[in-house]
């Protein structure tokens, strides 16, 4: 384990097991389907290239990348995109493949953003969620764990773009993000 971890929440094989209960569950909700699978850059690149590994149907692949909390361990609350996908969405279905929920600031603001382009469907894939922080009323569709308020990292999630290789998921000591 990282020295800079209080402990580990999920390992890799309880990862590994979760990812592939989702797209089970894509599976039987887009069988016969096409997909737009749209990976919120940088953090959730690990669970999108799980995922898409895992399901049964065609998959268009979408990038953006969006950021609303820099270096800090607190969101800003504010949508930055910093690349827009560039993906014809008119009439057709797309999942947000993100890593986590969390204040849901971030995920209303790009499902508003990518409604505007007139979807058959689109829907949110987190792998974690953190309910106890919501300020707005949102609910990802397909969900992976829920967790406690605590600042996560590893497998692709990050704090100032570190940690993000760590094949698991732990919980960041609070001496190492505070006073920053």
């Amino acid at each position: 384990m990282n020295k800079d971890l209080k402990n580990i929440l999920f390992t890799q094989e309880e990862i590994q097991k979760k990812v592939k209960e989702i797209a089970a569950q894509l599976n039987e909700d887009y069988k016969g389907e096409e997909v737009i699978f749209v990976c919120v850059l940088k953090g959730s690149l690990p669970f999108y290239a799980d995922l898409v590994r895992e399901v049964k149907f065609p998959v268009t692949f979408d990038m953006v990348c969006v950021s609303s909390y820099g270096s800090n361990s607190e969101s800003s609350g504010t949508l930055k995109i910093k690349l827009d996908s560039g993906v014809p969405f008119e009439g057709k279905n797309v999942l947000i493949v993100e890593d986590i929920l969390d204040t849901g600031n971030t995920l209303s603001n790009l499902l508003a953003h990518f409604a505007k382009r007139n979807p058959k469907s689109i829907k949110l894939c987190c792998l974690l969620d953190k309910p106890s922080r919501r300020l707005r009323d949102i609910e990802a569709d397909y969900k992976g764990f829920e967790i406690p308020d605590e600042f996560v990292v590893g497998y692709g999630l990050d704090y100032a773009e570190k940690y993000r290789e760590l094949p698991y998921i732990g919980v960041l000591k609070p001496e190492v993000y505070q006073n920053n």
